[in-house]
């Protein structure tokens, strides 16, 4: 116990075990068409714990359960990605054979289609939020004249935009950036303004009085002060840029991980919708790490300017 208290990797380990072994429980405990287990029937190992723990309380399970891992590892289809990558490669080159095989992996191609969906929408986002963040901090009209259309548009719920959004623009890719835009630019936009507005006026009194022209002052004092507040509106920004992307991927074109959500869910696949929400839930935890540990880096930095 002393090892698992002063260990952070055994701690996260541990919790993720429990987690797991709960799902798994709960997932036998359901119909296959409402919920899955993690491991489920597929695997003998689990099936057959699963089948002696009934046995306790003198129950049989009858039905199949499939398994959300088991249905995840059919779904990127290794063996047709690697044929597909061989007779492609030779020829063609490897970059074109690695096009291949995502286009013959079902998960995989969905995965490319809501990455560059995600990823496109969250820089214009960044971009919009900490330019126009930094802009209303700095000039006081400016931020006068826009900061209750930016309220309004806050507080109006995205979603709801998305029927509005495709009845002028369609249903084509861009459409769905604008959704995914929408969604991001919000945290960015709040967070870099209040962190350029919590500038403390003595630096820009100090830079005015070595006479910094205004280039200068942006670039060696509000963006790198501002620089950790973008990046904290950055992480909050990722988890509703994700929002967006499924949101804008089901209610407009169907395409990506939406596509597969709703297709999955249509089938009562439930092990198959499960495996496309754990995807969406790895790739915003790992982004969010990844930013945090970006953002730490500047934490010292930050408070040393206080």
């Amino acid at each position: 116990m002393n090892l698992l208290s002063s260990n952070r990797w055994l701690q996260v380990l541990f919790s993720l075990f429990c987690g797991l072994l709960i799902w798994e429980i709960a997932g036998w405990q359901f119909n296959s068409a409402f919920f899955a287990p993690v491991l489920g029937s597929d695997t003998p190992f689990a099936n057959s714990i699963a089948q002696a723990i009934a046995g306790l309380f003198g129950k049989t399970i009858a039905e199949p359960h499939p398994g959300t891992l088991p249905k995840l590892i059919s779904l990127l289809a290794f063996a047709d990605m690697r044929e597909a990558f061989s007779e492609v490669a030779g020829e063609q080159g490897w970059w074109v054979g690695v096009r291949r095989a995502i286009e013959v992996s079902t998960l995989l191609k969905a995965i490319s289609e809501s990455i560059m969906l995600f990823i496109t929408g969250l820089a214009l986002a960044l971009f919009a939020g900490l330019f126009l963040g930094m802009a209303m901090a700095r000039l006081p009209n400016l931020r006068i004249a826009l900061e209750h259309y930016i309220l309004a548009l806050y507080s109006t719920p995205m979603a709801a935009l998305i029927p509005f959004i495709l009845a002028i623009f369609g249903f084509e890719f861009w459409p769905k950036v604008l959704v995914v835009f929408l969604f991001a630019l919000f945290p960015i936009l709040y967070n870099t303004l209040e962190g350029a507005r919590s500038l403390k006026p003595e630096y820009v009194e100090v830079a005015k009085a070595f006479r910094t022209n205004e280039y200068r002052l942006w670039t060696d004092i509000i963006i790198p002060f501002t620089l950790p507040f973008g990046l904290t509106g950055l992480r909050q920004g990722i988890a509703r840029a994700l929002v967006g992307m499924v949101a804008a991927e089901i209610l407009l074109n169907p395409a990506g991980i939406g596509d597969l959500l709703v297709s999955r869910s249509q089938a009562f696949d439930m092990a198959g919708v499960l495996s496309a929400i754990t995807i969406v839930t790895v790739l915003g935890a790992a982004l969010m790490a990844g930013v945090r540990g970006f953002e730490n880096r500047y934490v010292k930095w930050r408070n040393a300017m206080r």
